[in-house]
């Protein structure tokens, strides 16, 4: 039965989409099967492995037209494809009976196929993410190393909590890790300090740093290691993925 992991923080632009992708695919060269769903309208994760307007997605499946699609992207990596038509599912679910654990369900009838299932949450506390907290065994939580990481993160832990009492109560948030950084930068190193503070210590000691090659990959529709396994994007996200396992 896979281990289900949802990646997520409401502040937009602090590297979800990338770790989902990269983690899930550092994973699957490892020899495990790995599901990544896309559950950000903007779909960029979808667009990331290269998958381009998918005949199936998340939506059509959050709206009960099919069982949730899968699709190869590599060896042992798998994805749900998302497409900007989700962007409306909220409204249309929203007088669903059991609306927040509709991704739950689906999920449950697959996870016997993968050893691990990753979900890349939209940069929102709405019901998107509330289903795929309901979903998941636990939370990984990327942050900036920027002065704003920890602005608004009592809203995310408050919804943690919620979801944890009401839906999910094995839910616990799995990990903190800190990305885009830079050890030059003295405010950077100040945060990462505060974030593990705030965590209670509950944080990767691996930082992913600032790195070309992450911003390079997508635009040819594949993961880091395969892009540039060289790069300090590879090490750090490796490093990362080490960690995890151990």
């Amino acid at each position: 039965m896979a281990k289900v992991i949802a990646i997520s923080n409401h502040k937009g632009g602090v590297g979800k989409t990338t770790s989902t992708v990269n983690i899930g695919a550092g994973i699957a060269m490892k020899g495990k099967k790995v599901l990544l769903i896309d559950l950000d309208p903007q779909a960029n994760l979808t667009q990331c492995l290269g998958i381009i307007d998918p005949e199936e997605t998340i939506y059509g499946a959050l709206r009960g037209e099919y069982d949730i699609p899968i699709v190869k992207a590599n060896e042992n990596l798998f994805v749900t494809p998302s497409t900007l038509d989700l962007a409306s599912v909220e409204m249309e679910l929203s007088t669903k009976i059991a609306r927040e654990i509709i991704l739950k369900k689906m999920v449950e009838k697959v996870a016997h196929n993968f050893d691990f299932i990753f979900i890349d949450c939209p940069p929102s506390l709405g019901l998107i993410t509330v289903n795929a907290f309901a979903a998941a065994n636990e939370i990984f939580i990327p942050l900036q190393a920027q002065f704003l990481a920890l602005h608004g993160l009592d809203k995310l832990t408050d919804i943690i909590a919620l979801v944890k009492e009401n839906l999910n109560p094995e839910l616990k948030v799995g990990g903190v890790f800190i990305t885009q950084y830079d050890s030059r930068k003295i405010l950077n190193r100040d945060i990462a300090e505060s974030v593990s503070d705030y965590f209670n210590g509950n944080i990767f000691t691996t930082f992913i740093r600032d790195n070309v090659a992450l911003a390079e990959a997508p635009i040819h529709g594949i993961d880091i290691f395969r892009y540039d396994p060289k790069s300090n994007g590879a090490k750090d996200y490796n490093s990362l993925i080490n960690e995890f396992f151990n």
